[in-house]
């Protein structure tokens, strides 16, 4: 059996270990490290909280941590319901509070 190298390329999204990053978050600059997710920039600032629920103005944060629930979801450089557990930060990343899903309207009815 001989054995083979494999090249490992680097991720091209991931700048390097420990290497600063700086996002906007609401109009203030938050700062973070190469690699982690908006989530966990948001954690690291100590901001527990980004999202309201419709019904009742509940804080939401991370809930699931894997992409499975709605409720870390923000807006990200105008893209609105990113999920804030699985979206790397970038640098100049701007991330606004998404606050609670509009109102009103139901959903439509099923037909078959």
């Amino acid at each position: 059996m001989t054995s083979q190298r494999i090249a490992v390329e680097r991720d091209p999204v991931e700048p390097g270990p420990d290497r600063p990053l700086t996002i906007w978050v609401d109009g203030e600059p938050v700062t973070g490290t190469a690699g982690q997710t908006i989530a966990g920039v948001l954690l690291g600032a100590g901001r527990r909280q980004w999202r309201t629920t419709r019904e009742g103005g509940a804080p939401r944060g991370v809930f699931c941590g894997i992409g499975v629930c709605f409720d870390c979801l923000v807006e990200v450089n105008g893209l609105p319901d990113v999920r804030a557990c699985l979206r790397r930060a970038q640098d100049g990343d701007v991330v606004a509070d998404q606050g609670a899903p509009p109102s009103g309207g139901s959903l439509p009815e099923v037909t078959s």
